[in-house]
Parts: C-alpha cells; sequence; structure tokens
C-alpha cells in the first residue's frame, strides 16, 4: 500500500452528519424514511453515531426524537457524556432550520461511508494477500463477495400502495395482451416447457437431471442454440467434462445437422462442408462464451460467473454438471459437498439475478424407469434449493442394424416447479446430432 495514503484521514463530512441529525430533531417526520438506509455506524464521529442509535430506540419506542427525549435516552443508558453532553445535543437543534433538504445531508453521509468501507475491504484485501495460510482463490472470492456486498449498502425499502401495484400490474398485463408471444423468462425454444414455465426466470437455480448418457448435455446444448444462436441473448456455459473444441463440435453438428460422426472423422461431402461452413458463420457471431476446466473449484466458478455478467452482459448460466464441481472442503463426505454447491448455485444466481441451470446425475438403479426426486445424486438439498427440476427420460432404442435408432421418442419430466405446474413435456431425440427438438402435435 501507497505509505503516502497512511496519514489521510478517512472519508468524512461532519457537517452532513451534524446537519442530519439536527434535521430530524427540528422535523421528526422524515425518520421513517431515514432509517431505510442509514445506520449508525455510517456516522463517522463516535458521537453521532451513539445519538442516531437513540435516535433509532426512540423510534422503536414510538418517541419523537426532540431534545429532551434524546438527552433523557442516552442518560437512561449512561451514554449522554459519551454523546457530547447536553451542549453538543442543543447544539445540533439549532444547526438547521428546515428538515427539506435532510435526504441531500444522509446521502452524503453515507456516501462517505461507503468509501470507508472501500477504503476498510482494500486493506483487508491487503493483509489477506501475505497470508500465506489461506488459498488466493478464497481470498479472491472473500474480496468480490464483500465489494458485491456494498451495491447493498444503503439500499432503500420502499414501500409500495395498491394504487402503485395495480397500475404497474395492469400496464404489465396489457404489455403481456399486446405481445402474447413473449416470456416473462428466457425461451428454451422447447416450446411446451416455455409454456408450463415462462421461461427461465432471473435469480432462480434449475436442475437438469438424467441417468448418463441420456443427453443431458444435448439438451443444455439444444437450448442455448436456442439463447445464444436464435435469440443472441448471452449466454454463459461451464463444461467440467467436455473440451471447448468438443462443445463446438456437437454445437456445429446441431445448427448444421450434419451427423456429429461425420464431423468428427471427416467423412463429409462437399454440400455438408457447405452446410457446415453456413452454420460457423451463424454461431461464430452467436454471445456464448464457455469455460472448459475440469473439477473446477467452486470459489473459481463463482468468480467467473460473476466476471461472465461484468464483461460480457451474459443472461443465463449453465453447468455441466454440479457432480464435477470441486470444493474446498474435500475431505467432507459426498452428501455435504454436494449440499454446499446447490446452495452456493442458488447463491449465485441470486446474487447475479439471472437464471443458473445445472445438470445433475441420476443413481444408475434408475435405469428403464422415470426418474424422481429421491434420485438425485449426492443429496437432497438439491432438490430443496433449486426451483426448477426436470428430468430427461427415454429408452435406448436401436434400429434394425444394432445402429442407435436416429429418432427417438423422449420425454421431460418437470417434478417440481416452485411457482408453476409440473407436467411431462415431449420431445424428440436426434442421436445424429446429439439434439433435442420440438414434438410435433399431432
Amino acid at each position: 500500500m501507497d505509505s503516502s495514503l497512511k496519514n489521510l484521514v478517512p472519508p468524512h463530512n461532519m457537517d452532513a452528519e451534524k446537519a442530519t441529525l439536527g434535521a430530524l430533531m427540528f422535523d421528526w417526520s422524515p425518520i421513517a424514511e431515514v432509517v431505510t438506509y442509514l445506520q449508525p455506524d455510517h456516522f463517522y464521529s463516535q458521537q453521532n453515531q451513539i445519538i442516531f442509535q437513540a435516535f433509532l430506540s426512540l423510534f422503536g419506542q414510538g418517541i419523537t426524537g426532540d431534545v429532551l427525549s434524546v438527552t433523557n435516552e442516552l442518560t437512561k443508558h449512561n451514554l449522554l457524556d459519551k454523546a457530547g453532553g447536553p451542549s453538543y445535543i442543543a447544539s445540533l437543534a439549532s444547526e438547521v432550520t428546515t428538515a427539506a433538504n435532510i435526504e441531500y445531508y444522509a446521502k452524503i453521509v453515507l456516501d462517505c461511508a461507503t468509501r470507508r468501507s472501500l477504503i476498510k475491504i482494500a486493506s483487508e484485501i491487503h493483509a489477506s494477500a501475505f497470508d500465506e495460510g489461506r488459498e488466493s482463490r478464497a481470498i479472491l472470492d472473500d474480496a468480490e463477495k464483500k465489494i458485491f456486498a456494498l451495491t447493498d449498502m444503503g439500499q432503500t425499502i420502499y414501500i409500495h400502495d395498491m394504487h402503485e401495484v395495480v397500475n404497474k400490474t395492469t400496464t404489465l398485463i396489457q404489455q403481456h395482451y399486446h405481445n402474447k408471444g413473449d416470456l416473462p423468462g428466457i425461451a428454451s425454444g422447447i416450446g411446451a416447457l416455455d409454456t408450463m414455465t415462462g421461461g427461465f426466470q432471473n435469480s432462480e437455480l434449475s436442475i437438469i437431471g438424467a441417468r448418463p448418457s441420456m443427453g443431458k448435455t444435448a439438451l443444455a446444448l439444444s437450448m442455448m442454440e436456442n439463447i445464444a444462436v436464435d435469440q443472441n441473448v448471452a449466454c454463459g456455459f461451464f463444461s467440467l467434462e467436455m473440451s471447448f473444441e468438443q462443445i463446438g463440435q456437437r454445437l456445429l453438428s446441431q445448427v448444421a445437422r450434419i451427423s456429429g460422426k461425420k464431423i468428427r472423422t471427416g467423412q463429409l461431402k462437399i454440400t455438408e462442408l457447405q452446410q457446415i461452413n453456413d452454420a460457423a458463420g451463424r454461431v461464430y457471431e452467436a454471445p456464448l462464451y464457455i469455460v472448459d476446466t475440469p473439477n473446477m473449484q467452486l470459489l473459481d466458478l463463482r468468480a467467473m460467473a460473476r466476471r461472465m455478467v461484468q464483461k460480457h452482459q451474459v443472461k443465463i448460466i449453465f453447468i455441466d454438471y454440479i457432480g464435477l464441481i470441486s470444493t474446498q472442503n474435500s475431505s467432507a463426505p459426498v452428501y455435504e459437498q454436494v449440499s454446499e454447491i446447490s446452495k452456493s448455485l442458488k447463491s449465485l444466481a441470486r446474487e447475479l439475478n439471472i437464471p443458473v441451470v445445472a445438470l445433475c446425475q441420476v443413481a444408475r438403479d434408475a435405469e428403464g424407469t422415470e426418474p424422481n426426486l429421491a434420485q438425485l445424486r449426492g443429496s437432497g438439498s438439491i432438490e430443496q434449493d433449486a426451483d426448477v427440476v426436470m428430468f430427461i427420460h427415454r429408452e435406448r432404442k436401436k434400429a434394425e442394424d444394432g445402429q442407435m435408432d436416429p429418432v427417438q421418442d423422449a420425454k421431460l419430466i418437470v417434478a417440481k416447479q416452485r411457482n408453476g405446474p409440473i407436467g411431462d413435456v415431449e420431445l424428440l431425440f436426434l442421436s445424429s446430432f446429439t439434439k433435442f427438438e420440438n414434438k410435433a402435435v399431432e
């Protein structure tokens, strides 16, 4: 840290602090709004902290804060001398002659408090960086969380009366009426699913579960094709199992509708090569961002997700898959690690205010039967933390020549939806392209 900064006085504005307290003593009515964003520790002066705490105590008792009531409250708790004594209390009351500018004064106090918090965090980061007993990833995650928490500092709590609620709600209904095709969330491209869920919703954690080789990644890529390629909505994808080259090949196979086997072996006709080039042109412009680190640490995943949102304005994140995420407490039982991961992913969705869609294995003993919530592998906390849980189910049918049937019936079972109905969605699985599509309604 620059030694020239050590002797600087932390940001504060004593005039604004005194004016805020004095304005409230002049006119008590703004207190109900001020307490929604201003706290005692936002004041730099300890005297002013104690006095504002007395204001909060009086407010809680339904007593108006004036010179006499504040003095009595401080005396009752033996804090009058620490607060500057009766003369200081009286001087605050004469500090202003109107409460009209109290919000202006209070916001100056809050701004200075925010700056002091930033300095404190920077100092803590500086000290942590020299602590060789902590992993750098843990230090980075802790630093990011503290800085993100500052965005909520002093956030005003609003009370909405029914005039506002009804006006805004009816306006929203009118917009939905005139835009019937629009969804409140991000469309997955699976029509029946989007009708049931309204699309992927901000702040929600959705889980896609299936037995091994049922097509979890294929379904995620099918959805991402619709989101990033067709809708041009920025999408992040954490692939802990496949490399970005493999993801690229499967995505081009889906978009070009060319067999993945042909792409891998290079056995392509000139017309098919042209189809792939055309598909590559479309995918090239898509706002899809891939991280392909195997066994990724949970802390790293959270940090990278934040950067995706900040740098690329990502609106939805897919994770393939929960079982491959590593936690710092690797010696803990599996169910504890999975519980930590699911809670962290839900927290991440709320923090970033975007949908997070995570893939998850279903126990192998579910083979041949429709999977259910009890078979989510690892921990019951996945079901508890998720807002939506859906399962892929299909039979592993083969054609007469022993090859995998190119078109197979599949089902997406919505087993849990916190804010909507549950049910089944019929799909088609195109094995050559490892792609899921809507099943035509007869």
